[in-house]
């Protein structure tokens, strides 16, 4: 009986473990925008691709995580270009906030004036290549980053599913 027990405990222990990636190739952006959309890996061919380089992931504390190589990605403020958000005046897009969301629901969020009015906003990508791999073969399929924070593993996100405009209250 106790072998059994240990057994069930060690398979239990591997399964939660592992990461569980559900690829995603599109992502919908949603929400405070007068038209929602779906951004497929077709649709992105359409913006400029950029080399990124190489970047250092930390975790919170600023420790080193792993290193990701040649990065090409699609800056994120250019996606969000054609999206008409629902704001009664310009002055309210100020009060606007990006929620991005991974398939295994990791959030990370973007301010319109971080993205549109800083030089932050030059350097959030959406990842289309790293280490030689194309986006749609990886298992992390669609990832982003800010290439200018300085815990660059809080904002690196997997399996981009969602992008979800609102406004401050």
């Amino acid at each position: 009986m106790k072998k059994l027990l240990l057994l069930l405990t060690f398979c239990t222990t591997l399964t939660f473990a592992q990461e569980t990636y559900k690829p995603t190739n599109r992502f919908s952006i949603t929400g405070a925008v007068k038209k929602s959309s779906i951004i497929t890996m077709d649709s992105l061919k359409q913006y400029a691709l950029q080399n990124i380089g190489d970047i250092k992931v930390t975790d919170h504390t600023g420790a080193f995580k792993h290193q990701d190589d040649q990065l090409k990605g699609i800056l994120l403020k250019d996606i969000l270009s054609h999206t008409v958000f629902d704001v009664s005046s310009p002055k309210f897009l100020s009060t606007l906030y990006f929620q991005c969301v991974g398939s295994d629901g990791y959030k990370v969020v973007y301010s319109w004036n971080e993205l549109f009015n800083t030089e932050v906003g030059n350097h959030v990508y959406i990842i289309m290549e790293k280490n030689g791999i194309k986006a749609a073969d990886m298992k992390e399929s669609l990832q982003m980053t800010s290439m200018m924070d300085f815990k660059t593993g809080r904002r690196y996100l997997h399996n981009l599913d969602k992008v979800i405009v609102a406004s401050v209250q």
